[in-house]
């Protein structure tokens, strides 16, 4: 039985921890984006290059260091990784005072790809503690809540630091960001370290175990020693064996596929708000450039949120009818659709209504179809492969957000929104032809 999110946080202090020091951190994570977007706007004279270069500092050294941060945190103390990434990332956060010209721009790129690089260690080291801390009948509620909260803040954090931007100016967001990550560390600290993982042999024995039930996971890792005589392997050896798991394994594969198809649209988002909102309506309708973009920063989050506080009964009708293949894949497409179609609307308050209701629908599927993954993989390599798979993302999601900005050049803000959304919905698509060629695997595996 899946615990409702009350029932979680109300019996689970631990979790409860986590939630909050990130909840405080992504506020401050937003104040500071808006804040960054508006300080490169101002000091770069709105040059689509500029904005194109902070996404892809804000994107790629997270993608780059994914792999190698999963294998850290799944040898070492995950506890330890995400206080001392939050704690460095205070010092690093006020680096942004320092820019004030055209000239010292790059320490805004500098700070930016540090807070991407440690963030990839603090992100790799929660996510694999989430399932230890939420169990499994909290798992599904503690990944909505830990994504939901993500995306709330995304509108909070948007609809506030571009308010504090326009009001106080950059340097306060930038000391809320600072400030947030100290109080993630010190909630972080409260938690026991036995609490974030499994025992190092426990976890491989019963990683094995469930090898050997799926014909679907069968090759996908070697044999290793008996619990007594547990060693662990090099880190070299960790970081192949997480590419050979998910290389091998059907479900993980399909997940990493369905992502980077996701993200050649989905990573335009960054410049089809900061063009739409702090440009084209900025201009046409006479908004605060700031303000633009955090409404549709805000819609899009709200809408992300509201999918993640439906996705807990959704996947108990989804249980009831085992329907669960179709409405990954249909959510999916009709999500990319519809925000193509936003590509079309004449005002600002249009297109955020469309991009809401989008990432409404794409927060419920995610939330299902993260929780499914996350449930497939054992403690003992889970820090390596959800890393993979969100460091694969985050890569396609920088290229495409570079790439992006580079075709304002030669094509508007809309024919992109609108190329967009067709690319994202066309994962959709990839996920319905892996999912039959799974089942014919299965057919083949029963019929040997």
């Amino acid at each position: 039985m899946n615990l409702t999110y009350s029932q979680l946080l109300k019996g689970n202090r631990d979790f409860r921890n986590l939630f909050w020091g990130q909840i405080v951190s992504e506020l401050g994570n937003w104040f500071n984006f808006i804040a960054a977007l508006g300080l490169v706007r101002v000091v770069s004279d709105a040059s689509p290059a500029a904005a194109g270069i902070l996404f892809a500092c804000r994107l790629l050294p997270f993608a780059v260091f994914s792999p190698i941060a999963g294998t850290f945190v799944d040898r070492f103390s995950r506890r330890q990784v995400m206080i001392w990434a939050d704690l460095i990332r205070v010092g690093i956060a006020l680096m942004f005072l320092l820019v004030t010209s055209a000239e010292n721009l790059w320490l805004a790129y500098l700070a930016t790809i540090l807070l991407s690089m440690f963030g990839a260690f603090f992100e790799g080291a929660k996510n694999a503690t989430t399932p230890n801390l939420a169990g499994k009948n909290g798992l599904l509620a503690g990944t909505a809540l830990m994504f939901s909260s993500r995306f709330l803040l995304m509108a909070l954090g948007s609809a506030l630091g571009g308010w504090a931007a326009a009001i106080f100016g950059y340097k306060v967001a930038f000391l809320i960001n600072a400030a947030s990550f100290a109080v993630s560390a010190f909630s972080v600290w409260l938690i026991p370290e036995a609490a974030t993982r499994e025992s190092d042999a426990a976890a491989q024995r019963r990683g094995d175990a469930e090898i050997l039930e799926s014909p679907a996971l069968a090759g996908a890792l070697p044999k290793t020693e008996d619990e007594n005589n547990f060693k662990r392997a090099s880190f070299i050896s960790e970081l192949k064996e997480g590419f050979h798991y998910t290389v091998k394994n059907h479900f993980a594969l399909t997940i990493l596929i369905m992502n980077i198809i996701w993200a050649t649209g989905g990573g335009a988002i960054n410049v089809i708000f900061e063009r739409m909102g702090g440009i084209v309506f900025a201009e046409r309708e006479n908004w605060n450039p700031d303000v633009a973009v955090a409404i549709l920063w805000t819609a899009s989050g709200f809408g992300l949120f509201f999918g993640m506080m439906i996705a807990h009964r959704t996947a108990s009708i989804l249980d009831r009818r085992n329907s669960h293949t179709s409405f990954i894949g249909w959510t999916l497409i009709v999500h990319g659709i519809l925000f193509s179609v936003g590509g079309l609307m004449p005002s600002l308050m249009l297109l955020a209504f469309f991009t809401f209701v989008s990432r409404a629908i794409v927060g419920v599927e995610y939330a299902v179809q993260e929780t499914m993954f996350q449930r497939s993989l054992p403690d003992y390599i889970r820090g390596r492969i959800s890393t993979l798979d969100r460091g694969a993302e985050m890569t396609i999601f920088g290229l495409s957000s570079y790439f992006s900005a580079e075709l304002m050049y030669y094509i508007s803000p809309q024919t992109l929104l609108v190329v967009s959304g067709i690319l994202s919905a066309s994962a959709g698509a990839v996920w319905f032809v892996r999912q039959k060629q799974y089942s014919k695997l299965e057919t083949q595996s029963a019929e040997i």
